[in-house]
């Protein structure tokens, strides 16, 4: 259950300067965003519009002494904030809420603004890591492009507990130093490996192949069926591997992992083969955690996109776009803080759009508190 995430936030340093021109304060513009993005607006100016609208209910909660602030202003200030801060605030909620990993699966991986992107600069890219069973986001980090991501992980790694989870992060992630950082923080990994390790990839890549044709290990296999799609997923560990050159430059490595993928969608036959390095030595643990993490995409990259418009919102002044997404993340995690309510997200956000009740309970909050 989460807590309830306002206090978190009452630290965060305003950006502005000091002075009788600051009529808002900043947590007040921090509630007015959270609650406009939770029942579904996705633009400063709809923001002002919600809030004008909603002004009796949010006076429940933050004073508002100074009215509605502007659009302009709603977008000033978020795009001031700290992003390094917000993000702090939002992991010290989130850890609190999710206090341990044990027996988690926690998914990294990155998810790039697409239109964020303009007059020549590239878009913001966002790292995240993703508690798949939860389906929440514990932290974020802002880069600007994806090849930053190597960087990137390590400082994620460092904002949560990671003792007792299975991490998956994709192939540009699977780094000496990463593997190392995981292992010494007391979590298990199943890291993606493609030619950025060129040697100790095509290796392993060898011994799993020529294992598969001779039928030698064990083999976890599933079928999906449903809308004219059939999907066939094939999985395969080696344990024997202490030959495997460069073997002892990975930190806690035991076995090496494979996972194909056959599509058949209307008679045409696609098959992927991903290859991967493993902590652990279990084939069934193996099969769902390579399933899990693409289940990221699913039910947080896709869902940003086609419930709060990620990838068409243009907003990029200073650090609105990364403080903005932090926004939807956490209102994402709060509308999935009911795991019984089968509705889709489409629908909770409308509720909460209509609902006070519904959307004050969503944060922890009791009405008429003032």
């Amino acid at each position: 259950m989460f807590a309830n995430p306002l206090p978190y936030f009452a630290s965060l340093n305003d950006p502005r300067r000091l002075g009788k021109n600051k009529l808002h304060s900043l947590n007040d513009i921090f509630f007015l965003v959270l609650n406009a993005v939770l029942s579904g607006v996705e633009d400063w100016a709809g923001m002002e519009t919600w809030a004008k609208i909603k002004i009796d209910w949010l006076r429940k909660f933050v004073p508002l002494h100074n009215g509605i602030p502007a659009h302009d202003t709603i977008s000033d200030v978020m795009g001031r904030i700290n992003p390094k801060e917000f993000n702090a605030c939002f992991t010290a909620w989130m850890r609190d809420s999710l206090p341990s990993l044990v027996g988690k699966h926690l998914a990294i991986d990155g998810k790039t603004l697409r239109g964020s992107a303009r007059d020549g600069e590239k878009a913001v890219h966002i790292v995240s890591a993703f508690v798949s069973c939860a389906r929440w986001v514990l932290t974020q980090q802002a880069i600007a492009e994806k090849s930053n991501e190597i960087t990137a992980i390590p400082d994620i790694l460092s904002f949560i507990n990671i003792r007792g989870a299975t991490i998956t992060i994709d192939a540009m992630g699977c780094q000496k130093s990463i593997v190392k950082q995981i292992v010494d923080g007391g979590a298990d990994y199943v890291l993606a490996l493609k030619g950025n390790q060129q040697k100790i990839y095509a290796e392993a890549k060898r011994r799993l192949d020529a294992a598969d044709i001779d039928g030698g290990p064990a083999v976890h296999e599933t079928v999906d069926t449903g809308h004219g799609r059939i999907e066939i997923r094939r999985y395969m560990i080696i344990d024997h591997i202490d030959d495997l050159p460069g073997k002892k430059a990975w930190s806690g490595l035991k076995a090496i992992g494979m996972a194909e993928c056959t599509r058949i969608v209307k008679g045409v036959r696609t098959v992927e083969t991903r290859y991967f390095f493993l902590s652990f030595v279990d084939l069934q643990r193996f099969a769902a955690t390579v399933r899990d993490h693409w289940s990221i995409e699913a039910s947080q990259h896709c869902v940003l996109d086609v419930q709060f418009h990620e990838d068409q919102n243009r907003t990029r002044k200073n650090h609105s776009a990364t403080n903005l997404a932090l926004i939807r993340r956490m209102s994402l995690n709060l509308l999935r803080r009911n795991v019984e309510d089968k509705r889709s997200i489409r629908g909770r956000k409308l509720q909460a759009a209509h609902d006070d009740a519904y959307r004050a309970a969503l944060l922890g909050l009791a009405e008429g508190i003032t």
